[in-house]
This record gives structure tokens, sequence and C-alpha cells, in this order.
């Protein structure tokens, strides 16, 4: 279990934030805003950094708030660099993905949305049938709130459970019954939303191998076309609040490792399919689709069907992904506010990607989505890689040749860790990261 319990990336880019650097500023980001090919349809990630009551678990950036004012405010600050953007590309971009995260964007008012829609709409070309979803919190919603996303467009929606034992949710500052989840499914259903997501997670405190399968069946019992299942990373030196979990309550690695291939192997027998380390989709999902015809692609977002190379991020926080590299907001709200007041862009660090770092990428995007990536004969990668890889090869974690790396299906859960092998920045030992189950 040493290899298990070595800390790693989540590889939803590469290079990964840890190794952004305050070189790349609001001036790079606006040359590369300018230089973009205005022709190629991009995606589009809203950060809602606002939640009613903080949950334990969280690694998101977010803050409890409990009145309006605050998110008003936020929400003109996002429409003002909404504007900003726009206005340094060459022409109207078509968005075919709309992604609202958080945080709890269920917070926002019906007319919020309004507002905020018809305002991007306003600034990009948003195609027919696009893709948009929102994060929800199901236990902040409404019959009425359901049926006016759909009225804006939304068609995805993924909904925060992560487990629905009673002292797993005290534990963890979340209490939300399998009713209120069941309830919310019905409302979205109903307002012809069917592309549902739950999200799922293990190795929380006093978590068991039975508990988190009872929660996996009662989730499948709701029908969603989509189950991610995500390992708890308990990060208290980044985030400060996850000091109310103890640590003694925690899984071990071993249990935490029981937990995930049990879980995934209920959620194989119960008809979903499984797409990279976490998800898990019905076969005719676009997620599934996207796996059959190698479409697959893995952003901040997670797995996704999405293929354009232009992911703009708007808000507190949020990352843009351009071709040319990595641009990330300021993370503080007041700051994010003063800057984009000031008419700047917020960009606080990032990363211009190099020849070596698309390699790269390209080689851990593959592994991370499909177990296996073409080497095609690269000597240095190759003997940088068989060094780094000769415990796991020796295990059997990995099989690795002159052209190509593969990990067997009985590994899959353990694939961070041979994609870290390829990870050119990892062993700097800049920023801390959780480990690979």
């Amino acid at each position: 279990m040493v290899l298990q319990s070595r800390a790693v990336p989540r590889y939803t880019s590469y290079p990964t934030t840890p190794h952004f650097s305050e070189t790349i500023t609001s001036k790079t980001y606006e040359s590369w805003l300018t230089a973009l090919d205005s022709t190629v349809e991009a995606s589009i990630y809203l950060h809602i950094p606002y939640c009613s009551s903080l949950c334990w678990f969280c690694g998101c950036y977010t803050k409890v708030i409990r009145q309006a004012p605050p998110i008003k405010s936020y929400l003109a600050t996002l429409a003002n660099e909404i504007s900003s953007v726009s206005q340094k590309l060459n022409r109207p971009v078509s968005v075919n993905h709309i992604h609202f995260g958080g945080g709890s964007p269920n917070l926002l008012k019906s007319e919020d949305w309004e507002t905020l829609m018809a305002h991007l709409k306003s600034k990009f070309h948003i195609v027919e049938n696009a893709s948009i979803a929102v994060e929800l919190d199901p236990r902040n919603i409404t019959k009425e709130y359901v049926s006016a996303l759909s009225s804006i467009g939304v068609n995805r929606v993924s909904l925060g459970v992560q487990d629905l034992n009673q002292r797993v949710q005290i534990a963890i500052n979340r209490i939300q019954s399998i009713e209120q989840v069941t309830r919310v499914v019905k409302w979205l259903k109903g307002n012809h939303i069917q592309n549902i997501n739950i999200d799922l997670m293990y190795g929380l405190p006093h978590q068991t191998v039975k508990l988190v399968l009872d929660t996996v069946d009662k989730v499948v019992s709701l029908d969603p076309q989509r189950v991610t299942l995500f390992g708890y990373a308990h990060v208290p030196w980044m985030r400060h609040h996850q000091r109310m979990i103890p640590e003694e309550t925690l899984p071990d690695i071993v249990e935490r490792e029981k937990q995930a291939i049990v879980a995934a192997e209920r959620l194989v027998r119960e008809g979903f399919i499984k797409i990279g380390l976490d998800h898990f989709a019905k076969p005719d999902d676009n997620l599934s689709i996207a796996l059959t015809e190698k479409r697959l692609r893995r952003n901040f977002q997670g797995y996704t069907d999405d293929i354009s190379p232009i992911l703009f991020g708007f808000g507190a926080s949020a990352i843009s992904q351009l071709p040319f590299g990595y641009a990330q907001n300021l993370s503080s709200i007041r700051q994010y506010t003063d800057v984009v007041h000031r008419g700047r862009l917020p960009i606080t660090k990032g990363h211009a990607l190099t020849s070596d770092d698309r390699i790269r990428a390209d080689i851990i995007e593959n592994l991370m989505c499909y177990l296996t990536a073409d080497l095609n004969g690269d000597n240095q990668l190759i003997m940088g890689a068989q060094k780094k890889l000769k415990n796991l090869v020796d295990n059997g974690m990995c099989r690795l040749d002159e052209e190509r790396i593969e990990v067997p299906e009985s590994s899959r859960h353990l694939v961070r860790l041979v994609a870290a092998a390829f990870d050119d920045y990892l062993e700097g030992g800049k920023g801390r990261h959780t480990s690979a189950l």
C-alpha cells in the first residue's frame, strides 16, 4: 500500500495548478485572447463562490453567506468580466458548452439566471442545443426553481449527494435525506432535464464499504445518467475547515481502496460504463459514446465530451484554458472584484505551455481517459518513465515498451500513479497533493 498512499495530482490539467506562476499576468492573457482563432467554438465555466453553509469535506473556493447583496454585487462584477473578455476577441465566439460551478450556484435567484444568461448571449453566440450544466445542492431547491432553470436552457444538472448515511453526514456537516434527493430528481425529469449526474464520495469520515454500497444502491434507484465517485481529498493545510474532520475518523488506505473498487464494481453491475478514473455513465450517455469514439477529454470539470481547445473561466478562482496555456483568476472575491472594477482582467497566475508540456499533457490525458497512451519511441520520455515506473511494472500495475504505456483494468483506480511518471514538474516538490486513492 506504499505506492497507493503516494501523493499525486488529479491531473485535470498539465501542468497542475501548484505549478502555475505569477509570470502569467492580465497582459499575457489579453495577448492570448487577441490571438485566438475566433472561428473555433469555445466553452465557458462560471464560478459562483458562495454557499449557504460550509461542508467540512469541501475543497472548492467558496464562502458562506446568508443574504442576497453579496451575490448581486458579485454577479455585476461577473458581467463586467464577461464583457471585458469578449471585447478582447476579434469577433463574437460561438460557445457549445456552459458550466456553472461553485460553491452553490442555486443561491442565485430565478431572475439572476435570466439576467446572467441574457448577458452571456449578448457577448457570445450560444449555439443551438448547447450543453448548459449547473451544479446544484439538493437541499435548497424548489419545484419552481427547477422550472426556471429549464426555461433558460439548462439541460444538464449535477447533484451533490456524497453519502446518505446520517453519521457520515453529521461528520461532514451536510445533512440531506434520500427523500430530498428523490424529490429533486423527479422535478428535474418533469422539466425535461434528463441528463442528471450524482456526485458521490468515498474515504469520508466513518465510511465503510457497506455504507458506501448502501448509498450507491439508493442513488442507482434514482436512474441518473451519470455517477461520479470521488475519493475525499483531506488537505487541511489548504482547506482549513477540513480540520473539523478528525483524522482518526477517516478510513485508512486499505479501506479506501476497498470502497473505491467495490463501489465501481457495483455501478458496472448496474449497467454503468466506467469512464476514466472516477466517472460512470449509462451506455447511451454522451460520455460513453465519446469514450467509444475516442473523443473523451479531461479538464477542470472532470471528464467531458467537449473537444473545444478554448475554455473561458469567469469568476473568482476560475481558470481559463487556451491553446497557449492556462490563466487563473484571483481567488479572493474582494481582490477579484476590485481588479475587475478597475477595468483589468483579474489574472493572478498561470502557465504558458511549452512543446514538451504539450507532449506530456497528451500522454497524461490519454492515460486518464483511456488507460493507455502512445509514446512514439520518444527515448527521453521512455527512459524517464522506466525509472519512475519500475515498481509499478514489477507489480503488474502497468505495462511499458518503446511504443506504448498501458494500465490494466485491475489497476484503473491507480492510473494517477502511472500518469505521475510523465509529470516533469512533480519532482520539484512544489505543492502538496492527495494520495493516489
